[in-house]
Formats: C-alpha cells, sequence, structure tokens
C-alpha cells in the first residue's frame, strides 16, 4: 500500500490543493492527515475536498487546533474516516490513532487518554501483522521532543509503541521537527510534516 502522510495544514487550501496534486502524481491508494486540518477551528473549506475531487481514501485525527466535534462533521460531510480511537484495515494492513495532545488551544489530553484511545483502536486490528499507528502529538523520549523546549512529546505515545509495536508510528504537531525520522524500538517514527511523506508499506 502507497501512502501520502501529512499534518498542520492548518487551513491552507493552497497546501491541501499541492498535496492532492502530490498524490495523485504518485498515485497513493491512501491519504492520511495527521491532526491541525483547521486553524483554531477557523478554516475548514478546502482542506478534504482537494483529495476527494481525485478520488483518494482519506484517513483523518483531529490535532490541537480543532475538537473531535469539528473532525467528526468533515468526516461526514466528505465521507472520510476519522480514526480518533479508531482503526481501519486495509488488505493485510491495520492503520489506528488518537487526535488531540497534550498541550493547546483544542483538545488537550491527558497521556493516560491518549494511551487509552490508541488501546481501543489497536485492540480491534491486533491481529494484523502490519500496523499504522497515527497520533498529531509525537512520542516522549525523541529527537522530536529535543526539537522544542515547549512541546512536550506524550508518555502515552511512547507506551503505545512500547506495547503494540507499530511497524510505522505517523506524527506531526512540531513544525520544526518535519522531516525526522528515528527508530523506538522496533517501530520507525516519522513526523511527517506539512509537506507530507511517501511511503509503501
Amino acid at each position: 500500500m502507497k501512502v501520502l502522510a501529512a499534518g498542520d495544514i492548518h487551513g491552507d487550501m493552497n497546501l491541501a490543493k499541492k498535496l492532492a496534486k502530490k498524490a495523485s502524481k504518485e498515485n497513493v491508494d491512501l491519504v492520511i492527515l495527521a491532526g491541525d486540518l483547521t486553524y483554531a477551528e477557523q478554516s475548514t473549506d478546502g482542506i478534504i475536498g482537494p483529495f476527494k475531487k481525485i478520488h483518494k481514501k482519506v484517513l483523518i485525527i483531529p490535532g490541537n487546533h480543532e475538537t473531535v466535534a469539528t473532525t467528526d462533521f468533515l468526516a461526514e460531510v466528505y465521507d472520510v474516516k476519522n480514526i480518533h480511537g479508531y482503526s481501519v484495515k486495509y488488505s493485510d494492513v491495520g492503520i489506528f490513532g488518537c487526535g488531540g495532545a497534550n498541550i493547546g488551544p483544542f483538545n488537550k489530553m491527558t497521556d493516560k487518554e491518549i494511551f487509552t484511545l490508541l488501546k481501543q483502536g489497536h485492540d480491534k486490528i491486533k491481529y494484523l501483522q502490519k500496523k499504522i499507528m497515527v497520533t498529531h502529538v509525537h512520542p516522549s523520549k525523541t529527537k522530536m521532543e529535543k526539537l522544542s523546549g515547549f512541546v512536550p512529546g506524550s508518555t502515552g505515545v511512547k507506551e503505545a509503541i512500547d506495547k503494540f509495536k507499530p511497524d510505522i508510528m505517523l506524527c506531526s504537531h512540531v513544525h520544526e521537527a518535519e522531516g525526522i525520522e528515528e527508530i523506538v524500538g522496533k517501530t520507525k517514527v516519522v513526523n511527517v510534516g506539512r509537506h507530507g511523506k511517501i511511503f509503501e508499506i
């Protein structure tokens, strides 16, 4: 499966169009948007539409700039899936997620809540050999955490990596960490950033 993953679009319609063009050019099977789709809930137009226009499957989670309700609304309007606390299965790949963050204006969550929602999603697809975990916030004790003195990583995300051992973990949140990849245990952790990353699993 070929995937385009991005995050932190923050209501930038031109960026969404560029990402959709990239998804079309690369002929991806799936688009994953890892939160902060809007800027403080104010800019929902034109973020999901460009991907649906080219007939791509789309998974979304909320960030810390939109509520779960807004994310659910976007999922319903555009007929895409919000995997905040849920999971999906495509072929032999299970994808589970949790949005929000431990800091920010909206959807602030404790690390315990983050872990619980990730477990809830993982439990449905734990029998699959290939797994992708999607969060907005990055895990604690990583390079991403060190890049920002005021954006702590999540111990809940780190615990989920340690216990569920996904093949790939995708996040965004720390803009300065865009593109960083590192290995945590046996999991490849990627900050997909605004400009997106293409990968295959």
